[in-house]
């Protein structure tokens, strides 16, 4: 899987851009809020159709304008595909595939596959277990529709429970409703822990490999994943009667609080919880082997990788460690942004200034 193109219109700081990008690495070069994150957080919104950085698309639309517009051409393994996106400026998102308006955000992951990471990903570890769930959630909704459905139903019945919880916790008749939302809960939810534990064990060991080159093998990465129900029975049925033990300490606390929407990934660096005792050199280390492992889990899934998406991820590591990531990169589109770029590996580099990109340069 390739982007082959990209173009800008009225989006963030750009009034209009646009790239031919190579098959390897792709490089973003240019000064601080020059527009490189920009650029990046476009591709990510054409593949998730959400921003990695804000929750209110109309901050997308370039000030002063009505509408922005994205447009991607990617090539998969057997055919090409262009997705088009508008933005108002109300935040109003519209978005076709070959021309084909795609209603809901279902219908558009599997179109274009990313990783995306950034110097905010850090709060993959050290953060609360929230961003963990996200991480897992992106990875899997893109590779898995199966998993996407079921997680959409997952929230859906929580937050019907919750609100009864909420607004009719003292009712005589609660037991009765609450008996058919954790039905569902129990259902959709042993879907999620399922799959969520058999990506983690494959992840631990990608993600491991990877930590292990990355950490000079001085350090051992181990992945596993957290849930409050034994996952040697009926998932299902352990889930059902956890949320029957907790039902009188929800009702008293007016929210839902088991499930896996409270489960958590545990990372360990030589036996040690890396969430409390990380260094930052190690938490970025980390994040990194779980990323490019979560690339090469898609592409043993799916038989393609997916386009990596590098944001200002040079800058904190050391000449040799900058090779060596990028070595390991190699194999798959990846788009790179940095303030300046002099490493001896082949790139494509585009100069970025103020919201304007120039033709892209083939480094050898």
């Amino acid at each position: 899987m390739k982007i082959l193109s990209l173009q800008l219109n009225n989006f963030r700081n750009y009034a209009n851009a646009f790239v031919e990008f190579d098959d390897g690495l792709n490089v973003l070069c240019g000064k601080n809020a020059s527009g490189k994150t920009n650029m990046l957080e476009s591709v990510y919104l054409c593949s998730i159709f959400s921003s990695p950085r804000t929750s209110r698309d109309r901050e997308l639309v370039r000030l002063g304008q009505e509408t922005a517009q994205v447009r991607l051409v990617v090539q998969k393994l057997y055919r090409k595909h262009t997705i088009s996106l508008q933005i108002d400026s109300q935040g109003k998102k519209k978005v076709a595939v070959d021309g084909i308006p795609v209603n809901r955000a279902g219908e558009l992951l599997g179109v274009l596959g990313v990783v995306f990471f950034s110097p905010d990903e850090l709060k993959l570890v050290k953060d609360a277990p929230q961003e963990r769930r996200h991480f897992l959630d992106v990875g899997l909704s893109q590779q898995q529709k199966s998993y996407f459905i079921a997680l959409q139903r997952y929230n859906k019945t929580l937050k019907q429970k919750n609100n009864l919880l909420r607004e009719y916790r003292r009712s005589a008749h609660i037991d009765d409703m609450l008996d058919v939302w954790d039905d569902g809960l129990a259902r959709e939810g042993a879907i999620l822990v399922k799959k969520r534990t058999e990506y983690i064990a494959t992840l631990n060991k990608a993600a491991g490999r990877f930590h292990g080159i990355m950490s000079a093998e001085a350090e051992e990465l181990a992945l596993s994943y957290e849930t409050s129900v034994p996952l040697d029975g009926d998932i299902e049925s352990a889930l059902r009667e956890a949320l029957c033990a907790a039902r009188e300490k929800d009702k008293e606390l007016g929210y839902s609080t088991v499930g896996p929407h409270r489960d958590d990934i545990k990372i360990e660096i030589n036996g040690k919880d890396s969430r409390k005792f990380a260094s930052q050199g190690q938490q970025r280390t980390v994040a990194l082997a779980m990323k490019l492992g979560e690339v090469v889990i898609y592409k043993n899934e799916l038989g393609e990788p997916p386009v990596l998406l590098l944001d200002d991820v040079l800058s904190e590591l050391d000449l040799e460690r900058q090779r060596l990531l990028l070595k390991l990169t190699d194999g798959f589109q990846t788009v790179l942004t940095c303030t300046e770029y002099g490493l001896d590996v082949p790139a494509k580099v585009f100069e970025v200034q103020d919201g304007s990109v120039g033709e892209g340069k083939r480094k050898k």
